[in-house]
């Protein structure tokens, strides 16, 4: 059976890939950034010091599911959007605080990522 290509696609990694995951890696960066702050005033708002050692665990994650997205593995394309997710819901549940970044790195990824993405399905590993 002949294999059907609806893409005419090379494993060479082009600008809108590498736009695509500088992108994503950007609002990742932003969130991390919210949680530094919010690190640094812990004591004033009162949030337990345990619940940061959930959240830059899970930050650490995220970036390092882009460097496997990065290098063609599934493993980043499937752990970066339930890690976004349930960064998204501990900051919703823990601290009430809705965070648009974490939305907005959603959106890039369900729209542009998956424009520069599955096109290239066929070379991640």
């Amino acid at each position: 059976m002949e294999e059907y290509s609806y893409f005419d696609e090379d494993p060479k990694k082009g600008l809108g890939f590498i736009l695509t995951i500088a992108a994503l890696l950007l609002f990742t960066i932003m969130g991390l950034g919210i949680d530094v702050d919010e690190y640094l005033q812990h004591e004033y708002l009162n949030i337990p010091r345990w619940y940061f050692y959930i959240i830059f665990t899970i930050d650490a994650l995220m970036m390092i599911s882009l460097i496997l997205m990065f290098f063609y593995r599934k493993a980043g394309i499937f752990m970066f959007p339930a890690l976004l997710i349930l960064h998204f819901f501990m900051h919703n549940y823990y601290l009430s605080t809705f965070l648009y970044t974490d939305v907005t790195n959603l959106f890039l990824f369900t729209g542009f990522g998956m424009l520069a993405i599955i096109p290239k399905w066929k070379f991640f590993k």
